[in-house]
């Protein structure tokens, strides 16, 4: 029986040599730009439920939102509303925690590729919780992931 030398694989990095320097400027501005149309959108569609009232909810928002002859009491679709509000608030504030790790971490060690998996679970949140409807967004958000996976990283990469 014969024992086939292999080479060991180096270490990752020595623990005293500085980091590579990368600067992940695309990334975070996708993160930004995706952060910042959530924002518009799901927030403005909660602030605007919040807000309005029964008269121009029944006038403006119902037939949009279920149909001119749905059939559906006023009632009804005023609580349907509220309801996508509500979980349309809860995904934002998701969506904006998720993307605010991957910022610090796009930061603070821009050479890993963690703030990747945040990236990518804020698309995820905008995308189930928006119930596929940012797609658009969410999309954006897998960019930067996809960035973060795919683009190297080597020391004194302009990237």
């Amino acid at each position: 029986m014969t024992t086939m030398a292999e080479p060991r694989r180096p270490a990752r990095r020595d623990s005293t040599a500085p980091p590579p320097r990368v600067r992940r400027t695309a990334e975070q501005w996708l993160l930004g730009i995706g952060m910042a149309v959530s924002f518009v959108t799901m927030g403005g569609f909660v602030l605007a439920m919040n807000r309005i009232d029964e008269v121009t909810f029944e006038q403006v928002v119902m037939p949009a939102l279920v149909g001119a002859e749905a059939g559906v009491p006023v009632e009804e679709a005023r609580l349907l509303a509220d309801t996508l509000a509500a979980w349309f608030g809860v995904t934002l504030v998701a969506v904006l925690l998720l993307s605010v790790i991957a910022l610090f971490l796009a930061r603070r060690r821009p050479w890993r590729r963690g703030a990747g998996w945040w990236a990518l679970a804020a698309g995820l949140a905008c995308l189930l919780g928006s119930q596929l409807i940012l797609f658009p967004v969410a999309f954006v958000f897998f960019v930067a992931a996809g960035f973060f996976a795919l683009r190297p990283v080597t020391d004194g990469s302009p990237s």
